[in-house]
């Protein structure tokens, strides 16, 4: 049996697409280290309260991941066949079913945190601190489905610059506003509304980066 030859022209189409693509799972990953260092500013129940949202937020990236995964060669065999239109439906009709989903978890998350907070911790504080980050951050999982369903069609289109830039925007607001917060001493409630605001930024600027980049390939 032959070994496959490794051919550059291949692996550099590959490299252009999924080595700017690595960068946002690293950017998801540091963007919860900097909120859980800004979170225990706030204490060990607020850490805590964290700390349990932090677990439902990994397991929404899956739902997004299946769902994404999918319309990427929904959208790249359009895309080759040259049908950008069908690309893009491809695109944001797996991006409604990523945003449904999570946000009917969100919404649960919301009205009834304790379905999933009293799994982890009984303790009234740390339960109290996870319902509040809930009641915010559950409002916007579904707008973070929407970024992150996007970010994986995109790659079927080999377009994923803009949806990595928003994953920067997420990231420096996370870290600006975060120590913006601290410095002011502000109270724990605002560094879960900043969570919030962080995961809205990302899909809506991931939804603009999709919207506004063009798909189509060069002849």
């Amino acid at each position: 049996m032959r070994a496959t030859p490794l051919q550059w022209l291949l692996s550099r189409d590959i490299l252009k697409v999924g080595a700017l693509a690595c960068i946002s799972p690293l950017q998801t990953v540091l963007t919860i280290l900097i909120v859980t260092r800004l979170v225990a500013h706030f204490g060990t129940n607020a850490l805590a309260g964290y700390g349990i949202g932090t677990r439902l937020e990994f397991l929404l990236v899956p739902i997004a991941f299946a769902i994404g995964v999918a319309s990427v060669p929904l959208v790249g065999m359009a895309i080759g066949a040259g049908d950008v239109a069908r690309a893009r439906r491809a695109a944001w009709t797996a991006a409604a079913l990523a945003t449904g989903l999570l946000g009917a978890l969100g919404l649960i998350g919301t009205l009834a945190p304790s379905l999933w907070t009293s799994q982890f911790a009984h303790d009234a504080g740390v339960l109290a601190a996870a319902a509040r980050g809930f009641r915010w951050a559950g409002r916007c999982y579904g707008l973070f489905g929407l970024g992150l369903c996007l970010y994986f069609s995109s790659m079927g289109a080999g377009k994923v610059g803009g949806p990595v830039l928003a994953g920067t925007l997420r990231l420096v607001v996370v870290a600006v506003g975060g120590w913006a917060l601290a410095l002011a001493q502000t109270p724990p409630w605002t560094i879960f509304a900043l969570v919030a605001l962080a995961m809205a930024a990302y899909g809506l600027a991931t939804v603009v980066a999709v919207r506004f980049t063009s798909w189509s390939t060069p002849h």
